[in-house]
């Protein structure tokens, strides 16, 4: 085993059960105490197996990814991909994005597409011997089998015992400070060799990166629209004077009541849009419970799992100032606008946020300062924190929200609700206060009014 190779490293403390950790310090006899937990802050990565040392994030090695160019992948972007790897593609790319925001200028996680983290991972388990994408060590005869990682994994306990009979198996051998090494068989390391990596549906269907077909749909509809029947209730039969259709009895002047009630039901639905970071303390799957019931509950919460499924939320609420009848008006709650029409942005009405402009670039108003010149910015944080230093420089267009941090030992795991047991009585203030500025903006842009 080369002891300065990262990689080895690495999979041989995976093999021991004794995963290396995060330092700020290079020396082995001070890195425990400055151990830290975040990659931002990092500077180290300690390995205490076989023996103690510190290996720089910065430092390359023997993965070289494809794309965008081929360029070997440094241990920090190595280190993320398997702290990350399980969670899934579209908020691994999000966690990355949000991570090189933090890294000091310079340095940057390299996003590995779903292939290449997958081969990765597998050869970190010791489920393959062999990787596409990992130069063979120096000296080590070429080809694109890794002596080393061929040769030896440092097993966590006892060894396996030699498969007789076959004339193919793992066998025992005492390696470095008397413990057991596992030897592959060279028949056996010949079907290892021949083994073809599979992928799975997203990898097949999607490729690198998901593609839009919202085209295909306009496109078709311009086809599809011109062939479409009215209702049979809705067409003439033969000998039967001509009946009004929709469009006669929409261009019909109309007065009075009927004017007024017509108008009401037109009354099209606000939209507010949410946060896609998985930092952000309110998601889909929490929100409904926040500003409906005024309860706040984490995102992750057990008591919430059979609510993470949906993409579109619905919430009721009267808005007294902007309609006096006590009509309620619908919002419409959604995390990302790719499902959006052009006039869809014109009844956004806030626009929740974290502080990181990435969430921005799919917008209207891609520039934070022009957008929430036209919607309202909302950012909520816990209690005791300061925004973020992007939040408070996008001027008053954006209001602040802070929420008392959960506790589990204090709210329990068994929070309901609609009871809204847990001892989250602050949150209701929180919540009419936001809704507050929400009911303000509406009132302040004019067209909402009844």
């Amino acid at each position: 085993m080369s002891q300065g190779d990262g990689l080895l490293l690495f999979r041989n403390a995976i093999a021991a059960q004794a995963l290396p950790v995060l330092t700020t310090s290079q020396d082995v006899n001070t890195a425990e105490s400055n151990k830290v937990d975040s990659l931002a802050i990092a500077t180290h990565l300690y390995f205490s197996n076989p023996l103690p040392q510190c290996l720089p994030l910065s430092a390359s090695t023997r993965f070289v990814s494809t794309t965008p160019d081929t360029t070997a992948v440094d241990l920090r972007s190595i280190y993320f991909a398997w702290v990350k790897k399980d969670v899934p593609v579209n908020e691994y790319i999000a966690l990355a994005q949000e991570l090189d925001g933090q890294l000091p200028e310079g340095q940057r996680i390299r996003n590995l597409v779903f292939v290449e983290r997958l081969d990765l991972i597998t050869w970190l388990e010791g489920a393959s011997d062999e990787s596409e994408y990992i130069k063979p060590l120096e000296g080590s005869g070429g080809g694109n089998t890794d002596v080393a990682a061929r040769v030896a994994d440092v097993a966590a306990g006892a060894g396996v015992p030699t498969v007789s009979g076959a004339g193919v198996g793992v066998v025992q051998q005492t390696g470095v400070g008397g413990r057991p090494v596992k030897v592959i068989d060279a028949r056996l390391q010949e079907i290892y060799n021949g083994e073809r990596l599979m992928g799975d549906r997203n990898s097949v269907l999607r490729g690198i990166k998901p593609t839009d077909f919202s085209h295909v749909r306009k496109t078709a509809e311009a086809f599809l629209g011109r062939h479409r029947k009215p209702p049979p209730s809705q067409q003439n039969r033969p000998g039967q004077p001509l009946k009004p259709g929709p469009t006669t009895l929409a261009n019909r002047p109309q007065s009075g009541p009927q004017k007024a009630a017509s108008s009401q039901s037109k009354r099209q639905d606000p939209i507010i849009l949410l946060s896609p970071s998985a930092s952000s303390l309110l998601r889909l799957s929490n929100i409904k419970s926040f500003l409906d019931s005024g309860l706040f509950v984490p995102a992750d919460h057990p008591q919430l799992s059979s609510q993470t499924s949906t993409n579109l939320l619905h919430i009721t609420r009267p808005l007294r100032s902007l309609d006096p009848s006590g009509r309620p008006y619908r919002f419409i709650i959604v995390d990302s606008p790719e499902q959006f029409k052009p006039d869809y942005w014109n009844r956004v009405v806030a626009v929740f946020t974290t502080g990181q402009v990435w969430q921005f670039r799919s917008y209207k108003w891609r520039e934070p300062q022009e957008l929430f010149g036209h919607i309202l910015g909302v950012y909520v944080g816990e209690r005791g924190q300061n925004p973020p230093n992007e939040v408070r420089s996008w001027g008053s267009g954006v209001k602040s929200f802070f929420l008392e941090r959960w506790d589990e030992k204090a709210h329990g795991t068994n929070v309901d609700v609609q009871t809204r047991e847990g001892r989250r009585w602050r949150d209701r203030e929180t919540v009419e206060s936001l809704w507050g500025a929400i009911e303000g903006h509406m009132r302040s842009k004019g067209e909402w009014r009844r």
